[in-house]
């Protein structure tokens, strides 16, 4: 029985604001845990988000149009679902360009009230960001513009409206955002999209009974929202019919809270090539990956002619003793795999993949510290009018994060991909060795990030950093830094940024 039955079965409203006595609790409690096993028709094609055509400006810059609109989406039989997207009524395009290109955006808002898109994982000027400070009002175009300079990576976009962030990417404002390089376009990995190179963005949703999307909490949760059903690329059961020997897939936890731990239902093995910001020094060959809400991992997996097999997502050994009411105890199948009788076999996985740059050996400039707890980072709330610090271009900075109230949070940090130096004082585990902007945070760990800063001088329009876990972030989890060229101080947010 699904999590919110059980909460209607005892009289207790989606907020979970009734309190139960110890025999009703622990009937919730041992009822959510979900195991989907053998419950999934996977009787739906897997959609393939479109690539985004963009139009070249006089000056050569591609030009994308992008319209965020509501609309509805059949997600299942019977009524239609209430939904918002980018170009058509549920989640964006991908976006795909190569590093060096000069690129446009006409933002237009088609909704009822104001919103953003936030380019995620992308090194670009802090006005172009996207985040809380480029709100695009209703009925209103916003033009971002920047030229694209970093590796190859697979990254996202999203809104990012202060307060209201998790409530417009749940209801379906998501899209992949592609960078490519000559590097990584050299190596013989899996390439061609939508064959062998396939995005995945995996979200958690509940319905209601008439098919409409429903934001519930868990009772005795400390997440957020936690949907009982998973989409990927807006697809319910979805199958995937593989035609190659070797598949490329972009994960993306495009969820508001849940954790996934995905692995094979056979426990096959699979090859990790790139992280956050793009290719690892080397593959990681393991069975199973973590993914916190905004992480990205490219994983390349091996198929044999004929055979079908699930990918899934794991318990989580991370959650605690109430780690079940957020889903940590959840087995759930993710999407099928149905391999041809005859594979074509022309792609590897490279025993050496990207360049990364090794921080650990850099002059450092500047230490901090961010301690995570009660919705607030150094016992902090987020304001719109407050730059936390800054920091000067062309620097290294060593940051060390600590998570210090028992929940699971995640740091996210905007404009830079930062590598983890350790993990409590040890060498991080192989999946944290890649390039970085989003890091899942361990109660009372301590992480220590080094990250450099460059190009985009601003001392007025600030960058955030902040819980990825977006009833966190919405709640108050983040801070904000500018960076600042040779002789700039600290400014001021200007006032129709914070108003």
């Amino acid at each position: 029985m699904r999590r919110r039955t059980v909460l209607k079965s005892l009289g207790i409203g989606l907020g979970g604001a009734v309190v139960l006595g110890g025999g009703g609790f622990g009937v919730y409690f041992a009822a959510a845990k979900q195991d989907t096993v053998g419950e999934i028709a996977f009787d739906t094609p897997l959609r393939i988000p479109a690539l985004a055509e963009p139009a070249n400006s006089a000056s050569g810059a591609k030009v994308f149009a992008l319209d965020l609109r509501a609309g509805e989406t059949r997600f299942k039989d019977g009524p239609a679902t209430r939904t918002w997207g980018v170009n058509g009524a549920y989640l964006a395009p991908t976006i795909r360009v190569r590093r060096g290109e000069r690129v446009e955006f006409a933002v237009r808002n088609s909704l009822d009230q104001a919103t953003s898109l936030h380019w995620h994982g992308m090194h670009l000027p802090a006005a172009m960001d996207g985040g809380p400070h480029q709100p695009v009002p209703a009925g209103e175009t916003w033009r971002p513009q920047w030229t694209v300079d970093q590796p190859a990576a697979t990254l996202w976009y999203h809104p990012h409206v202060h307060g209201r962030t998790g409530d417009h990417l749940y209801r379906g404002l998501t899209g992949l955002f592609i960078v490519d390089d000559d590097a990584a376009g050299a190596l013989n990995l899996p390439a061609t999209y939508g064959v062998d190179d396939v995005p995945m963005i995996v979200q958690d949703r509940a319905f209601d009974g008439d098919n409409q999307f429903e934001q519930p909490v868990p009772l005795g949760g400390s997440l957020g929202v936690i949907g009982d059903e998973i989409l990927v690329n807006g697809t319910l059961g979805p199958y995937f019919d593989v035609t190659t020997r070797l598949v490329r897939l972009r994960l993306l936890n495009g969820s508001n809270a849940r954790l996934y731990n995905f692995g094979f239902a056979d426990d096959r093995r699979f090859s990790l090539v790139a992280t956050d910001g793009g290719l690892l020094p080397r593959p990681w060959e393991t069975d199973r990956l973590y993914l916190s809400p905004g992480e990205r991992a490219e994983i390349v997996v091996a198929f044999r002619p004929g055979e079908t097999v699930e990918l899934r997502s794991y318990p989580s050994e991370h959650g605690g003793a109430l780690g079940r009411l957020d889903g940590f105890d959840d087995v759930l199948d993710i999407c099928r795999f149905r391999a041809a009788t005859s594979l074509v076999d022309e792609t590897e996985v490279p025993a050496a993949l990207g360049d990364v740059p090794d921080l650990a050996g850099e002059p450092v400039a500047e230490k901090r510290s961010f301690t995570l707890a009660s919705d607030q980072i150094n016992g902090r709330s987020m304001a719109m009018e407050r730059i936390d610090f800054g920091v000067r271009a062309d620097t290294v900075e060593v940051w060390e994060v600590v998570n210090d109230n028992g929940f699971l949070h995640n740091f996210h940090v905007h404009d830079v991909r930062f590598q983890v130096l350790t993990v409590d004082g040890e060498e991080p585990e192989p999946a944290l060795r890649g390039p970085k902007d989003t890091v899942l945070l361990l109660p009372g760990k301590r992480y220590r990030l080094a990250m450099r800063f460059s190009d985009h001088t601003d001392p007025n329009v600030p960058y955030m950093y902040h819980c990825h876990l977006l009833q966190h972030e919405d709640n108050g989890m983040m801070g904000q830094f500018v960076v600042l060229g040779e002789g700039e101080r600290v400014g001021a947010v200007p006032h129709e940024h914070h108003s």
